[in-house]
């Protein structure tokens, strides 16, 4: 059976940094690079103030000091972008309240790939930014 996205936040996988081998996503060979995960990305998330946006690149710079890191990998934080997006999607339909669930709204998706694939329109996201500044 398929997990749901909520399962795939809450994988318990743990951040680590690797040295790369060789180039990978724009990033050199020999940096350290920070795979960050779905719960750590989804805890910065939550701590944006009310009312900000944040944007992946942003997301990744942060990790990647915190974690003493040359960089963030920007393909899998786009994966844990989309599950944090879509587990808070899955607990709002479950019925939790939007004070309740991880304000995925201030992640400043626009023009990315995460964002088309998510299951909320680009509209229907921008309500809720506006909702809650």
């Amino acid at each position: 059976m398929m997990k749901t996205w909520i399962e795939k936040r809450d994988c318990g996988k743990s951040p680590y940094v690797k040295i790369l081998d060789k180039k990978f996503a724009g990033i050199p060979q020999g940096c350290k690079m920070l795979v960050s995960s779905p719960q750590e990305i989804d805890s910065l998330v939550r701590r944006i103030p009310e009312g900000d946006t944040i944007s992946p690149a942003k997301i990744r710079e942060t990790l990647a000091k915190k974690h003493k890191a040359d960089a963030t990998c920007p393909v899998s934080t786009g994966i844990f972008l989309r599950i944090v997006c879509e587990a808070a999607l899955e607990e709002k339909r479950q019925g939790k309240t939007l004070k309740e669930i991880t304000p995925f709204w201030q992640i400043d998706l626009e023009g990315t790939s995460t964002a088309e694939k998510l299951n909320i329109s680009r509209d229907e996201m921008l309500s809720l930014r506006q909702q809650n500044q």
